[in-house]
Formats: structure tokens, C-alpha cells, sequence
């Protein structure tokens, strides 16, 4: 299930081949809405083109997107990939080009927040039924039937890292012609290849690890061609497009991504190695500790587990809060995967819509903390988490 260790060749080289205008070493930022034809002949002759080689209107592509697109297909190795808007507009674009009313969903009941209201709330208004199902093999499998169209899984899930076993999930949907749809934005890029594990599709949001810097948002579909070919069709129509600035950046943040993941793991295996031994923390969510439930699962299936780690305090919601405003490196915000430290408390940052009682079904409890580690020193970040834990 592990790719080569070329991770940082990939990161810098992959998918860029051939000249660039004014022989550019980085690929430049192509800002145009719209391209021009030399003769009316050309337009008949790009509209008959079954595979494109040249552009028109920047909804349908531009150099910059392409170009990023590329990359991530050469990453992550798939047959093609879509670049979009954010991590949200491929989910929502993947969902509504592939899904039909009277069509069935089974996804993880613990994702993303936006990614199960979309689900939950839209979708639903559409005539798609959907089945939340527990982060494992056999109740994903379980809640398959003839009229399931698609499976939706993170790996690992969010908050509490949870790591579904995708390619005992893949056996299930290839037998029965059903397409999975794998999310591994939290693994982080290198730590999870989706692909190998038996998903047709990948959705990431490039806003965390791939571009890296908390300065830009967008998203990607990548996989099987035939599966993106209407999910493409779709996206060109609902206008998702990433602008070819944005592009740009993350183009430029995927160069050192590879570095960055390396420093962001090792950080996050000594957290919550910290985590766990400290008498203020209850318990500590992280797959490469072997306390977590699904140790086992990720140890297999994944090289690294990324730079999350989630934990609970022996405190209630006050202390918690308490616990956050004493930290001096990290910062209070969403968001996971950029070069700075982040935290959150998951009730008040995600779930603070919710009733105390509907957490709780959630499995949302107040003093449930995230870190999302950046590139800071080690050292910096943990004692920066024993000086707020005094507090409690």
C-alpha cells in the first residue's frame, strides 16, 4: 500500500514537462478569462477534439489549472484530476454530478462537519438517501444495497483520526460496480495513496498540507478518467474554477510539501507521545499511537498519519477554553496542515450550532481539543502545551 520513497522529487517535478512561456522555470500565472482562435476553422476544429489541446474560457481550464492538475495526478497517481474552487466545491461538485434522486450514499458518520451537513441537508432535499455509517469495514459494508451509486470514506476521519479499512471497503464496491471515494486530507500528501487501496476517486482540499501556507483555499477530484469526465462536465457548468492565482501558490507550496510533511509528522508523534503521559489529558487520539483503536488498520495502510492529533482534557468546556487561551505559539483557528500551529476546540469552533445532547450522539464532548502541527520547533509546541495544561 506504500508508495516509493520519491516523495520530494515528486513534490518538485511532478507533472511539469516541456517548455514554458519565455522559458519560465516556474510556471507562470496565465490570467485571462478567455482564450482567442486564429480562424473560425480553428473553433470547429477544437469543438470536434474529443481531448482538448488548447483552452477557450477559463471556466472550462487555463494553463496554471492544467498545470496543477498535472502535478497532482503525477502525486497521487492517477489517470486525471480536476482542480477546484475548495476542498467543499469538489465534494459538492462530485456529489451532485454522480448522484440522482432515488440514488443511495454511504459515508463515514464521522467527516468532515461541512461535508456530512452537505450530505445531510442538501442532498437529501434532492432525493438522495443517505447512510451514516460507523468508521469501519463491516458497518460500511453492511449498509451497502442495490441501489447504493457511491461510497464516501475519510481516512483518517475527523476529529478522532479514526481509519477505516479502505481496501476491505474496495472489495466490497468493485464486486458490486459501486465507485469509492476516498479523503485523505488529513493523512496529509505521501502518508496515504488512496489508488493503491482501491478508490476511484480522491478528493483533497489543497488548502491544507499541499498548499501549505494558510494563504490560499482550493480543492481537487482525481482518479479513474471516466468517473471525472462528468464530474469535469459538471464543474464547468456550476463554475467552481480555482483562480490561476491560487493555483499558482499551490502550485508553489507543493514544491516543498514533501519537506514540510516530514517535519509535520515527526512533530505530531512526539505531541501526542507528550499528550498521553501528561495527568491533565484524559485520552489522545493519534493512529500511530498504539492505544488508538485503529493502531493496527493504520500501521498497515498508511506510511504517516499527518500532523493532527486530538485529545481530551480532564476538565469541562470552561477549562478547556482556559487551556486554549494560554497558549502562546499556537493559535486559535480552523484549518489543519499550514506551516503554523493551530487548535481548536471541536464543540466551539465546528459544532457550537449543536445542542450539548447532539454533540454527545456526535461524539463530541467539551473538552475535546484538535492540534493541527505546523513547521515550528518541536520543542517550542510542547512546551507551549505543558505551560497551558498547568492551568487545568
Amino acid at each position: 500500500m506504500r508508495k516509493p520513497d520519491n516523495s520530494s522529487t515528486l513534490s518538485v517535478h511532478g507533472g511539469e514537462r516541456g517548455r514554458r512561456l519565455a522559458d519560465a522555470l516556474a510556471m507562470p500565472i496565465v490570467q485571462t478569462a478567455t482564450f482567442s482562435f486564429e480562424t473560425s476553422r480553428a473553433v470547429r476544429d477544437y469543438q470536434e477534439e474529443t481531448v482538448k489541446t488548447r483552452f477557450e474560457y477559463g471556466r472550462y481550464g487555463a494553463p496554471t489549472q492544467q498545470a496543477l492538475e498535472a502535478k497532482l495526478a503525477a502525486v497521487y497517481r492517477t489517470e486525471d484530476a480536476l482542480v477546484t474552487s475548495s476542498g467543499m466545491a469538489s465534494v459538492t461538485d462530485t456529489f451532485l454530478a454522480l448522484l440522482k434522486t432515488g440514488d443511495h450514499l454511504v459515508m463515514t458518520s464521522e467527516s468532515y462537519r461541512r461535508t456530512r451537513s452537505f450530505c445531510e441537508n442538501v442532498l437529501t432535499r434532492f432525493g438522495v438517501r443517505v447512510t451514516f455509517a460507523d468508521p469501519v469495514a463491516d458497518s460500511i459494508v453492511a449498509a451497502l444495497n442495490r441501489g447504493t451509486r457511491a461510497v464516501f470514506v475519510e481516512i483518517p476521519t475527523n476529529p478522532h483520526l479514526y481509519v477505516p479499512d479502505v481496501p476491505r471497503i474496495a472489495a466490497a464496491t468493485k464486486k458490486r460496480g459501486i465507485p469509492l471515494i476516498v479523503d485523505p486530507t488529513i493523512a496529509g500528501p505521501f502518508s496515504a495513496d488512496p489508488v493503491a487501496m482501491g478508490a476511484d476517486l480522491v478528493i483533497l482540499s489543497l488548502t491544507k498540507y499541499l498548499a501549505g501556507h494558510n494563504d490560499v483555499i482550493g480543492g481537487a477530484v482525481l482518479g479513474r478518467r471516466d468517473l471525472l469526465t462528468p464530474v469535469r462536465e459538471y464543474h464547468g457548468t456550476a463554475g467552481t474554477l480555482l483562480s490561476p492565482l491560487a493555483a499558482y501558490l499551490i502550485l508553489r507550496g507543493m514544491k516543498t510539501a514533501a519537506l514540510r510533511m516530514e517535519r509535520q509528522n515527526q512533530t505530531a508523534e512526539r505531541v501526542a507521545a507528550f499528550l498521553e503521559q501528561h495527568r491533565a489529558v484524559r485520552r489522545v487520539y493519534y493512529p500511530r499511537l498504539p492505544s488508538h483503536p485503529h493502531y493496527e488498520i493504520a500501521t498497515r495502510l498508511l506510511r504517516s498519519c499527518g500532523g493532527v492529533v486530538s485529545f481530551r482534557l480532564r476538565s469541562n468546556l470552561k477549562g478547556a477554553e482556559r487551556f486554549l487561551d494560554r497558549l502562546r505559539v499556537f493559535r486559535i483557528a480552523p484549518s489543519l496542515g499550514g506551516v503554523e500551529s493551530l487548535a481548536e476546540l471541536v464543540a466551539t469552533m465546528s459544532f457550537w450550532d449543536r445542542t450539548r445532547a447532539q454533540r454527545k450522539e456526535l461524539d463530541i464532548p467539551d473538552d475535546l481539543v484538535r492540534l493541527s502541527l505546523g513547521i515550528e520547533d518541536a520543542d517550542d509546541l510542547v512546551a507551549d502545551l505543558e505551560h497551558a495544561l498547568k492551568g487545568l
